[in-house]
């Protein structure tokens, strides 16, 4: 990496920010180490953290297997193509489909983060309240966990054709935000975090719930693993922290909680 570069990042807080978030369990599969910076279209396929049929009844076996091992594999290997043509491209000065593979960029590349955070969001032993300190700004946000569940699965199950439903934080303040995903890149917000995901794509439900997306998202809460939305979001805290040097309002931070 060039001093030139490296100093932009250092200065707008990038690197920073990575570092928190690389001490966070669903980012470690993304922010993997110094040879990904070198060596950008080395991506692979990360392991799910428990075994095929670990979330039934709520997630079947033969759908998991074949959203991992099929649907997400090609988002990599995409990711993988598109890093690789837009070196070739930089290093023939030919950007005649600059605008092609900027967009198989961004597709690609958010589905690999998002579908890594996904398998993240989940676990065998999930479900229940958040801890403590997510589930206190959840109340500061929605007012009560009953209500955000709520507002959660609206948002999720309106989304419009493919898409995601994502819990982020906001950086400047550490607001939470449930958003809603087109694809996997549009409507993006850009100064929020994602610390959980629900993927909403027909091909992560519909062998075994068909069109029935709400009994898919309803039964997808006994699933989550809040100790690791938990654990991103304070993440995203430290990640703020450290970029903008003083306490975001109303954060755990501001009272020396970490």
């Amino acid at each position: 990496m060039s001093s030139n570069r490296r100093d932009f990042l250092k200065k707008s807080g990038f690197l920073a920010a990575t570092a928190a978030f690389a001490s966070a369990p669903a980012f470690n599969a993304i922010a993997d180490d110094e040879n990904r910076i070198k060596n950008p279209s080395e991506h692979k396929l990360p392991e799910l953290p428990y075994d095929y049929d670990a979330l039934e009844p709520v997630i079947d076996a033969k759908t998991l297997h074949l959203h991992h091992t099929k649907h997400h594999r090609g988002y990599v290997n995409g990711l993988n193509k598109a890093e690789a043509e837009i070196a070739l491209a930089q290093s023939k000065k030919d950007y005649s489909l600059v605008q092609y593979w900027s967009r198989k960029l961004a597709f690609h590349g958010a589905g690999n983060f998002l579908h890594t955070l996904y398998w993240n969001s989940m676990s065998p032993d999930g479900g229940g309240t958040p801890p403590v300190k997510l589930l206190d700004r959840i109340k500061i946000d929605y007012g009560s966990f009953e209500k955000f569940k709520e507002y959660f699965f609206s948002v999720a199950k309106k989304v419009e054709g493919s898409g995601w439903g994502v819990l982020a934080v906001r950086l400047s303040d550490g607001k939470l935000l449930t958003l809603q995903v087109e694809n996997h890149q549009k409507l993006t917000v850009w100064d929020a975090i994602p610390i959980m995901t629900i993927d909403v794509w027909e091909h992560a439900y519909y062998l075994k719930y068909q069109n029935r997306r709400g009994d898919y998202i309803s039964a997808w809460f006994d699933v989550v693993n809040w100790k690791n939305a938990e654990d991103n979001y304070l993440a995203a805290l430290r990640a703020a922290k450290a970029q903008h040097k003083k306490p975001l309002s109303n954060s755990p931070l501001k009272r020396g909680e970490d």
